[in-house]
């Protein structure tokens, strides 16, 4: 009994406060929102280029290729082909699908406190090129960057209204798993390297 009082005292002493359930949940972010996303990407695995113009990017992209012997380049997006054309090597047939190494798309927004990507089935690349291929590059400009994941999220709404896409997913880096004998293995469900060139320029 002694020891019941001794508790029933103590749990007297705890102040009965309410949280304060309008105050933000999420730390402070960097005024510079794309700064803010590339350390967040690069901790995930990712990694970020910051270029002007997105003649630049795909300059920049060029020289990643031919660095790295990357081969079959994947690309179904129509306005980044205009761009790729003369420039870069790629395929865009359903053929040469199944083969592909490195995919190349647009997203909807950059979420810049987790540092992920929001796509959706409804970007012209659909949603088999943000899983299929070992290397994800990614194109955006500055303008599609949100701060949190819950603002990202009502722009989809307001873009998409009244027609939702049938898939609305992220990528945070590179695709991993330790699901099996808790070994991490990269690539698992998604790309291997996540690539994201950020332009300043609307393109």
């Amino acid at each position: 009994m002694d020891r019941l009082k001794t508790v029933r005292n103590k749990r007297g002493e705890i102040a009965d406060e309410k949280p304060d359930f309008t105050s933000s949940v999420y730390l402070p972010l960097h005024e510079d929102l794309a700064e803010e996303f590339g350390k967040k990407i690069e901790l995930a695995g990712g990694k970020l280029f910051r270029t002007k113009t997105i003649e630049e990017a795909v300059a920049q992209l060029q020289n990643i290729i031919e660095k790295n012997q990357w081969q079959n380049i994947f690309c179904k997006d129509q306005i980044l082909q205009k761009y790729l054309s003369g420039k870069i090597e790629y395929s865009s047939d359903d053929q040469s699908f199944g083969t592909m190494q490195v995919g190349i798309t647009r997203c909807e927004y950059l979420i810049a406190h987790l540092g992920s990507v929001l796509v959706s089935s409804g970007q012209p690349s659909g949603r088999r090129l943000n899983v299929f291929p070992e290397i994800q590059v990614i194109f955006a400009t500055e303008n599609q960057l949100i701060d949190y994941l819950e603002n990202g999220l009502e722009r989809i709404k307001e873009k998409y209204a009244g027609n939702m896409p049938s898939l609305i997913s992220f990528i945070t880096g590179a695709s991993r798993t330790a699901d099996i004998e808790k070994t991490l293995v990269k690539g698992m469900h998604g790309p291997k390297s996540v690539l994201v060139f950020l332009c300043k320029k609307t393109f």
